[in-house]
């Protein structure tokens, strides 16, 4: 599977790029998938449900499964914060996982980025970042300025970069 990493600053419109970006990527015939990183505790299941109690007592891991979906909750209970490598594992084969966050992981990256929110951007430390997509024209030190509101020029170039189109 090719991975390529959507970064920027928290508020910087990630999510919602993706949400526009998975579509036009799917529309040229590439199966994509997604990680998401968070820096901040979260909990998809609900005190008092099974699932939760059944962790709370201890299980490594549990999984919730229905007609209409599955997801596995692994507990690292004192373990290191897992690496994009060890998580790709267990995810289904698919052409291009799409990895939000995980901003100083080696993989390519395209950098959303708006000047308006006065933040610094990543990609003066960053070689990994190729790309900025942005709502403004920026000198980006020789890297690809896109158009942040045109989720297929960004799509394109994802697709090129990985070279996704000469494999179908």
């Amino acid at each position: 599977m090719k991975v390529f990493g959507i970064v920027g600053k928290s508020g910087s419109g990630k999510t919602t790029l993706l949400e526009k970006l998975i579509p036009a990527i799917k529309q040229q015939g590439i199966s994509v998938s997604t990680i998401k990183h968070t820096h901040h505790q979260f909990d998809m299941d609900k005190p008092g449900k099974d699932s939760y109690r059944q962790r709370e007592a201890g299980a490594s891991e549990v999984l919730l499964a229905s007609s209409s979906r599955w997801a596995l909750l692994h507990e690292l209970r004192n373990e290191k914060e897992p690496e994009v490598e060890e998580l790709l594992p267990h995810m289904t084969k698919v052409d291009l996982v799409l990895v939000e966050g995980f901003k100083f992981h080696d993989h390519p990256k395209l950098e959303v980025h708006r000047p308006a929110h006065g933040r610094e951007p990543l990609w003066p430390g960053d070689e990994g970042i190729l790309a900025i997509a942005s709502d403004e024209k920026l000198a980006c030190d020789g890297r690809v300025l896109i158009d942040l509101n045109d989720a297929e020029a960004i799509a394109d170039f994802i697709i090129e970069h990985l070279q996704l189109r000469t494999e179908k």
